[in-house]
């Protein structure tokens, strides 16, 4: 059985598909009241479901009127996308973020299951047995090489 975070990921998720628009605002305190849990839990599930590397963006407005805006980067093009990435994979990357631009890859169908696999197991804690700061700057340089790789090939094809 999935848990509540990932209930709430995919209800929220659904959501955004289905808007015109490409975006959701919400309140915190509707969304934790549908679903009986407490508004810390809705914070955690957008904190951490909704990131950019997944491709979101999150804004939200305090207030009496407040609401939180999650809005789907949606690239129409996928040459933006390579930048983008480089953009957000920078001179360090620790293994989450690693793991959340190589599943938008794979969402974005840039590259296949098998690929995506590959790509986890070499940028890996297990593999890349280094002090936290070296092996977040290794990660990224080979995180980046093989994005590199994957473009220059999708663009060749």
């Amino acid at each position: 059985m999935r848990n509540i975070s990932d209930i709430i990921e995919h209800h929220l998720k659904q959501i955004i598909e289905e808007s015109q628009n490409g975006y959701i605002e919400i309140q915190r305190n509707d969304i934790a009241g549908k679903f009986e849990c407490v508004p810390s839990q809705i914070n955690y599930v957008i904190s951490t479901r909704f990131t950019l590397e997944k491709g979101y963006i999150v804004e939200s407005k305090r207030g009496g009127g407040g609401y939180i805006r999650i809005r789907k980067i949606d690239l129409e093009d996928h040459s933006n996308l390579f930048q983008v990435i480089n953009d957000l994979i920078g001179n360090s990357l620790n293994q989450s973020a690693a793991e959340d631009i190589i599943q938008r890859l794979l969402d974005e169908k840039i590259i296949n299951e098998r690929e995506a696999r590959i790509m986890k197991s070499a940028v890996s804690r297990q593999v890349l047995h280094f002090s936290i700061p070296v092996r977040d700057q290794l990660r990224a340089k080979m995180l980046r090489a093989m994005i590199t790789a994957v473009f220059s090939q999708k663009g060749g094809e």
